[in-house]
């Protein structure tokens, strides 16, 4: 699925080897839901033109919208499910792209999709993900993506600029993981959000075709953005045919007018056959690489917030995908949390005990149990080895008050 995705608080990515893992699984016990229960989408028919970025919200009747915290009968959560057929139904819900899960008990979202056909479909599940036997599902509609032009302003290109492969030639063959030059003519490489005459930075197009050229270049497992400006990347894929391209875009991931694209070019991934296993680094561990632009963030609690002894704690994130530990993608990683200890080594894995919790299956909240008195939360993101990126992508630290009994002050001001 080619849906580009960026959400307000909402659940990322567990990726492919999760499902897998989720759809072998023994059928898991449903919760009973009544057969007059309906979900439906609010004012958002089949067929609809929508823009670039909306908000879908969401309506279900003979049932009560409950988070993920709360176990009652004929209680759910809302789930929305983009460009993608419907999930095992006794299984959990999976925690991607393409399976947006709103365990806070939402009831709206806003969401940005590439221009084209979209599929939309709302999904009803328990406490657990699971869905309600009988299941309660919309319908599944369609809605097309109208491109706006005037939606974001395109910088000029100096005539004759171009950008390329270094050293990569079209029909090359490549081990799984190979290090992906970058070499550019005529324009500037600049940061992401410096704006800056004839400037621009790298985003590498992996098996899929060019994105609009009017509107922000995605953010996915498919387009990858360099935002700081790097020039080379250390990219894993598995054995096969892909292709790869190259696209500058502006200060706001825009491409520029007129375009300064590579040509698309064909390679071949194979398996590396008796590699010598690599010598551990003398001092710290390799990091992989992250957008500038990238950002962890608390959706609950914020800082100051007065919070039960037993309390779920929800994460967002923001221009990078959610991939289970182990699963090695560019621009992906899963969340960690801190409990009440300072921000640990930045260049080695992050320890695994009571105060830093791994969340290594992509989850993206996680239920904890605190004493009463003052705590401290910071979230941060590492890749596949639980390794921080490179620069860290981590939340502020933030403190909250576990009151017996729960919430009864207000917030600090």
């Amino acid at each position: 699925m080619k849906a580009a995705l960026r959400l307000l608080p909402a659940a990322l990515g567990l990726g492919l080897a999760a499902l897998v893992a989720v759809t072998s699984a023994p059928a898991q016990q449903r919760s009973p839901a009544p057969r007059t229960a309906k979900l439906s989408f609010v004012g958002l028919a089949d067929n609809a033109k929508v823009p670039g970025k909306f908000i879908v919200r969401f309506a279900v009747t003979e049932m009560e919208v409950a988070p993920t915290a709360q176990v009652r009968r004929n209680t759910g959560h809302h789930h929305l499910l983009i460009d993608t057929d419907l999930p095992p139904l006794d299984q959990p819900i999976p925690a991607d792209f393409n399976h947006i899960h709103f365990g806070g008990g939402q009831t709206e979202t806003e969401i940005a999709l590439t221009p084209g056909k979209h599929t939309l479909q709302l999904l009803f599940a328990d406490h657990a993900h699971i869905p309600h036997d009988p299941p309660v599902i919309s319908e599944r509609i369609t809605v097309e993506v109208v491109a706006d032009p005037a939606d974001k302003p395109r910088s000029a290109a100096a005539p004759g600029a171009k950008v390329f492969f270094v050293d990569l030639a079209d029909g090359a063959t490549i081990p799984a993981r190979a290090r992906i030059r970058f070499g550019s003519e005529g324009i500037t490489v600049t940061p992401a959000g410096t704006v800056s005459h004839n400037g621009g930075h790298h985003h590498l197009l992996v098996d899929t075709e060019l994105p609009a050229l009017d509107r922000e270049i995605p953010s996915d497992f498919n387009h990858l953005h360099f935002g700081r400006g790097q020039t080379e990347v250390d990219l894993d894929l598995p054995p096969g045919e892909h292709t790869l391209q190259l696209l500058m875009g502006d200060h706001d991931h825009v491409p520029h007018d007129p375009p300064v694209i590579s040509e698309r070019i064909r390679v071949r991934v194979v398996a590396a056959q008796g590699a010598a296993p690599a010598s551990p680094a003398p001092t710290g561990r390799a990091r992989q690489a992250s957008p500038n632009d990238a950002a962890v963030y608390f959706i609950y609690p914020k800082d100051g917030d007065t919070i039960f002894p037993t309390s779920t704690i929800r994460f967002g994130l923001r221009n990078m995908g959610v991939a289970p530990a182990g699963v090695a993608k560019p621009n992906t990683g899963h969340h960690h949390l801190l409990i009440d200890t300072p921000t640990p080594r930045l260049d080695e894995p992050i320890p695994a005990d009571l105060n830093h919790i791994h969340l290594g299956g992509g989850q993206t909240e996680q239920r904890v149990t605190l004493p009463p008195g003052m705590h401290t939360f910071q979230l941060l993101l590492a890749d596949e080895k639980h390794i921080p990126h490179d620069p860290p992508v981590m939340s502020e630290r933030i403190t909250v008050t576990v009151m017996p009994g729960g919430p009864r002050a207000a917030r600090r001001r």
